[in-house]
């Protein structure tokens, strides 16, 4: 069985991270999303057909033809014109039943075994706010009856997440299906056609689902994948005096020196230099070649390849892009004193992050100058930089 992800878009929503790879390549626990994508694919699975688009040469050279027992094929979406275009655009690469999924969402193992089962059908979860999403009315069998993007009228809490099996008569119903009116070919009104003419279903996921939409989803996704998913190894040098509790892993080449306290679960990378006298609190995550020098303090963050936090810095709640350089004295603030929610601007519109705690997003190559203070929520640009004394208040945005 062949399974299809989409991973074309060029995901403005996650800016600053995105301008400089495509949100497939954006790391958590020190893999890229797509990797554990891919690592999730059922034993049924050989073939993975990556439907790219945006820098779709980093995907390319970063994966190559093939991952493990799995065989990648490479569809190019040229226009970005809806998930049900991207099936569309995979027909010649199909020949039989399919799975298919968004390339920015994390899926639990078995429940991509549990769709796989299904001749034809969506992949469903429970969620709070119907209002946010696609939702299905079903039969007591879980037939689908109906499919209703972000519902004025609350009729259900199952909600579509992106992930479906499909026969090749899917192609023929997407052929036919009426542009929306952002020009697109949606896959959801296709299945509202499957399910009128015929039997498609649902599956609902038993285990956990993570939607990647925004920067600060990067962090819940992390956060989960210490949780559940780090095997503790010291495969670095852990010095005397540095003391380690919880689940660690550390990597290859890398580094613990003395006076460093790390308490996981904590991820670090190979060839990183952590200490000495420096706290990585829970939920860290250090890609490779990374620096966390004299008293810096890391929560519940990740820090992309090459990222250097060296002195004095406290950074919470906070992404850093790849070879992000933090001057002495840097500070990321991720707590409001009313200690409601954080809110920030995406795309021109004010976003409430529905997190209490959030600190910065900051772009590849971002230096700072010393003593730089940095507001909850805010992002700064690739390449930029703030002089010595800075207080940023808000975004700082650069050449898209």
């Amino acid at each position: 069985m062949k399974a299809v992800i989409f991973a074309a878009g060029k995901s403005t929503r996650t800016y600053p991270l995105t301008l400089t790879r495509p949100k497939p390549l954006l790391p958590v626990m020190g893999r890229p999303i797509l990797a554990w994508q891919l690592d999730a694919m059922p034993r049924e699975v050989d073939t993975v057909v990556l439907v790219v688009g945006y820098k779709h040469e980093m995907i390319r050279a970063h994966f190559g033809a093939s991952y493990g027992r799995l065989k990648l094929e490479y569809v190019e979406q040229t226009e970005q014109l809806g998930t049900g275009h991207a099936v569309l655009v995979c027909e010649g690469a199909i020949d039989g039943p399919f799975l298919a999924m968004n390339g920015d969402d994390l899926y639990a193992p078995e429940d991509l075994a549990a769709v796989a089962a299904a001749r034809q059908a969506a992949l469903v979860k429970e969620v709070a706010d119907p209002r946010l999403y696609a939702i299905y009315d079903v039969t007591d069998d879980l037939r689908v009856k109906r499919l209703v993007e972000k519902p004025t009228e609350i009729f259900s809490h199952l909600s579509n997440i992106g992930a479906y099996k499909f026969t090749p008569e899917i192609f023929e119903v997407l052929r036919r299906t009426p542009l929306s009116p952002r020009g697109e070919i949606e896959i959801t009104a296709a299945i509202q056609t499957l399910a009128d003419e015929g039997d498609f279903r649902v599956v609902p996921a038993k285990g956990a689902w993570i939607p990647i939409g925004y920067p600060w989803h990067l962090l819940d996704a992390n956060e989960y994948l210490l949780k559940h998913h780090l095997k503790p190894e010291i495969l670095g040098e852990v010095q005397p005096g540095a003391h380690l509790t919880g689940p660690v892993y550390v990597g290859k080449g890398s580094k613990i020196r003395p006076g460093a306290v790390i308490d996981g679960p904590v991820y670090i990378g190979e060839d990183c230099e952590v200490g000495p006298n420096c706290f990585l609190r829970p939920g860290t995550t250090l890609g490779n070649h990374c620096k966390v020098g004299q008293a810096s303090e890391i929560k519940n963050s990740i820090l992309m390849d090459h990222a250097k936090a060296p002195h004095q810095n406290y950074i919470g709640d906070s992404v850093l892009g790849e070879g992000a350089n933090l001057g002495c004295g840097t500070v990321t603030a991720n707590f409001r004193h009313d200690g409601k929610t954080h809110f920030t601007l995406v795309k021109g519109q004010k976003i409430d992050t529905g997190r209490r705690k959030l600190g910065a997003i900051i772009g590849d190559d971002v230096h700072t100058g010393i003593l730089t203070s940095i507001y909850p929520g805010r992002k700064l640009w690739p390449h930029t930089s703030t002089r010595p004394n800075a207080i940023v208040d808000r975004d700082i945005e650069g050449d898209a």
